[in-house]
């Protein structure tokens, strides 16, 4: 944030208001122009000139939850990148997938991160996930004017809750609509491009109080589905070994499945599509 020093070398008075718990609001004051929905842009639909994220499922297991991406993004009928990531951990029980407008959702992502230490540095004690969701419906009504034109960043929010009263329901997931409306999912969901063809998937696979590693199997298997019927969305690429990306969160925190796990889960997949390509269980 250059230039915010004052001529007799002071900062702003924003800069030492006791209580601003929201980074997102702070910034807001400080130096609104970064962020991502407060920058001006002609007049016109710009979403053919950035790169698209497409699909993101998650589901939940009997200890947590499963989120998983492929690693496809597109610009228009091109494939723009072919192992980008959208799955990340947005603090230690919480992770965040996005579908939409690649650049802005990352940055997004990165602006939530902040905004949820600020909000434990200010305040003493970490946000609820049901704070966090909330957090981040704010942050997604923020950039519906940019939205509006055409980058629109729809993300995927799941955690593990450590104040549910029942340890078998820790694992939650919340969805949103473009204006920022939250949506709390019940067992599984999916957005991008390709959700449509992985819900399709879960419904019939997945199962509640499952294990982790099923769980695992079932979105990598819904993630297939959909790059089989949609081509904005990539399946797993065994000759340049780029798999999903896949994380849970449980009571240990949010942790990355190694992509050597994944690979083997993509090998099972594979070969079991090889006896059937319809992949009935």
């Amino acid at each position: 944030m250059g230039g915010v020093v004052g001529p007799g070398g002071r900062l702003p008075g924003h800069f030492f208001a006791a209580g601003v718990s929201s980074f997102t609001e702070f910034l807001s004051a400080a130096a609104p122009d970064l962020l991502p929905g407060r920058r001006p842009l002609p007049p016109g639909n710009a979403a053919a000139l950035a790169p698209v994220a497409t699909t993101i499922v998650a589901a939940t297991y009997a200890d947590g939850v499963v989120m998983a991406g492929d690693r496809r993004a597109t610009m228009g009928n091109l494939i723009a990148q072919r192992d980008i990531e959208k799955v990340f951990a947005a603090d230690d029980y919480c992770m965040l997938g996005i579908a939409g407008t690649a650049g802005i959702g990352i940055e997004m992502v990165r602006l939530f991160q902040v905004e949820l230490e600020h909000y434990e540095k200010i305040e003493g004690t970490p946000l609820t996930l049901v704070g966090k969701a909330n957090r981040l419906a704010t942050m997604i009504r923020g950039n519906l004017g940019v939205a509006m034109q055409g980058l629109a960043v729809l993300p995927l929010l799941a955690g593990f809750d450590p104040d549910a009263p029942d340890p078998a329901s820790a694992g939650r997931i919340f969805g949103y609509d473009v204006t920022g409306g939250r949506y709390e999912e019940r067992g599984y969901h999916a957005i991008g491009s390709g959700s449509l063809f992985a819900k399709g998937a879960l419904k019939k696979m997945w199962r509640p109080q499952a294990s982790r590693d099923e769980v695992v199997r079932v979105l990598v298997d819904s993630l297939y589905d959909a790059a089989d019927e949609d081509s904005a969305t990539g399946g797993p690429d065994m000759t340049r070994r780029l798999y999903p990306v896949v994380m849970f969160a449980a009571g240990e925190g949010v942790t990355r499945l190694p992509d050597d796990d994944v690979g083997a889960v993509a090998e099972g997949i594979l070969a079991q599509r090889m006896a059937d390509p319809g992949g009935r269980p």
